[in-house]
């Protein structure tokens, strides 16, 4: 599944580790899987990773349905992961996933129709003093109204074309 190149970032990743540790490797290499993979795990993927680290898939499932950075399903091009925990609701983040659920009409854990947007809730993002936030890749988007909101999917759009 992983090209010669990614083989050898694998190999370089479970050589941080102790002998006899491979397993330690998991979440780097689950990271790397669902980057090759179009940003989601299909389960002949994590058995892949599991092969790869010799370890049994269960073990990788486990890890991978724990943690919501990882996908267990195909997700847009865009993921919004608005925080749901105590600050940010406190803060307003139920309206926040209420407005984007109408404003793209789609549910939590749905892509839009054109395959550009999932929403997404996750637990605590570590940013509660910019609630409420959502992160978007590697970028939070914080102290989020329904105006930023509408100005964050017109940003991702233009960036699209």
């Amino acid at each position: 599944m992983f090209s010669e190149e990614k083989l050898n970032k694998v190999k370089e990743i479970i050589a941080r580790y102790p002998a006899g540790k491979q397993k330690s490797a998991l979440i780097p290499v689950l990271h790397l899987a669902q980057e090759v993979s179009g940003g989601w795990l299909s389960s002949e993927t994590m058995d892949y990773v599991a092969s790869l680290l010799q370890i049994t898939s269960i073990e990788v499932y486990e890890v991978a349905t724990f943690y919501s950075m990882f996908n267990l399903q195909p997700v847009g091009k865009y993921v919004f992961e608005v925080c749901q925990t105590g600050p940010c609701m406190l803060r307003g983040s139920d309206n926040i996933v209420d407005y984007i659920k109408k404003k793209l009409d789609i549910g939590v854990g749905q892509t839009t129709k054109d395959g550009l947007f999932t929403l997404k809730t996750v637990e605590c993002l570590g940013a509660c003093g910019y609630a409420p936030m959502m992160q978007l890749g590697k970028h939070y988007r914080e102290h989020l109204t329904p105006e930023k909101v509408d100005a964050i999917i017109e940003e991702c759009r233009s960036k699209a074309n």
